[in-house]
């Protein structure tokens, strides 16, 4: 007869093994898929082998963010499971465990992984992927660089530097906005000419141009500066160059993502897939909490005749079912103008009515 401590051990120790090595499984072939496509980059504007090597250390912890919630599901189900081929699953049902008490224990040792993960996926992972790009915006174009001061550009004797870089759409069309842009105008001695600062700046097919913009002049009767609504600069600055710099709202922390947001919101525009991408990150931990117990009745029943290749294989189809459910329900949502919060609860509330059937019933 197992005591209530000594089960729950069991169980957590035993979805904790399985955990680990799908997890690491998943983001090693996920890093290293994506490290034989940086050799290919090798040459191009000073890209290294060490540099390919870093990219792919710097977005490791990103890519354990993105496949946490499948290596729990996928982990669960091979731990219970691995219980049940053992027969100790039914020693825990013969001794008093319900259903849905072993789900809740199997739960809680992925609930506890889950909070590292959220605090990884705000500090270490979008570290990671803003120095992670800067590698790439490196290779993409020798006169494009990021730093923790923002973007910086070079464009014959103009260096261009915004704070920040947002995805958005303008007249239908996906562009790029930069934020908080200054402008340096240099002399063949080196001295500062002009300076211009903008509160953004976008390109309309032909040049870029500048909204509220203050200009400053230097010369020998002294500074002159001047106001304008808005200004252009003629530059061979690649827009679509700048759009491959532009980090994934995904990729993005919760503070990062609400300060887009605001910003958008402020210009009258809409958030978009940054809303979308905000509150999915709010509602990581939950939809991965509620992911695992909706998947634990398959560890159940059939699956105790079952070996570990149908364990698998049934983790693998509900993680990919569950991709497939919650990025059509959210673009659904996007579409029909539904609220991204929204939006992002209705898979997972689809998922609670299912396993709160299924344990009524077969508690």
């Amino acid at each position: 007869m197992f005591g209530i401590k000594r089960a729950d051990r069991l169980i957590a120790m035993s979805v904790l093994g399985t955990l680990l090595l799908v997890w690491l499984v998943l983001t090693g072939f996920d890093a290293l898929t994506q490290f034989i496509r940086q050799l290919g980059n090798i040459g191009k504007n000073g890209f290294t082998l060490y540099d390919a090597i870093a990219y792919i250390a710097l977005t490791v912890p990103r890519r354990m963010y993105q496949m946490f919630s499948n290596a729990a599901l996928i982990g669960g189900l091979l731990g219970l499971g691995g219980l049940a081929a053992t027969g100790e699953l039914t020693a825990l049902r013969a001794a008093g465990m319900s259903k849905l008490r072993i789900a809740a224990s199997a739960a809680g040792v992925i609930a506890v992984l889950t909070v590292g993960v959220i605090v990884m996926g705000e500090t270490a992972a979008p570290y990671g992927d803003q120095h992670a790009q800067a590698i790439q915006v490196r290779m993409k174009s020798s006169n494009l660089g990021a730093t923790s001061s923002g973007l910086w550009a070079r464009d014959g004797k103009l260096f261009i530097n915004a704070k920040s870089a947002i995805a958005t759409q303008e007249n239908g069309h996906d562009t790029v906005k930069l934020v908080d842009v200054r402008v340096f105008d240099f002399t063949d001695d080196g001295q500062v000419r002009v300076f211009s600062h903008g509160d953004s700046a976008s390109h309309d097919g032909n040049q870029w141009v500048m909204a509220n913009v203050r200009t400053t002049t230097l010369d020998n009767t002294g500074v002159h500066s001047t106001n304008a609504p808005s200004a252009t600069w003629n530059s061979h600055l690649n827009p679509r160059v700048l759009e491959q710099s532009v980090i994934r709202p995904e990729y993005l922390s919760m503070s990062d993502l609400r300060r887009n947001m605001r910003y958008l919101e402020s210009n009258g525009q809409n958030p978009g897939a940054y809303s979308v991408a905000f509150w999915g990150r709010v509602l990581f931990g939950f939809n991965v909490l509620i992911l695992v117990l909706c998947a634990m009745p398959f560890a159940f029943g059939s699956l105790r005749s079952g070996g570990l290749g149908k364990r698998l294989f049934i983790g693998i189809i509900l993680a990919i079912g569950w991709y497939f459910l919650q990025g059509a329900m959210v673009n659904f949502g996007t579409v029909y103008g539904m609220p991204p919060l929204l939006a992002n609860l209705l898979p997972p509330s689809l998922l609670v009515v299912g396993a709160l059937a299924y344990f009524r019933r077969f508690g």
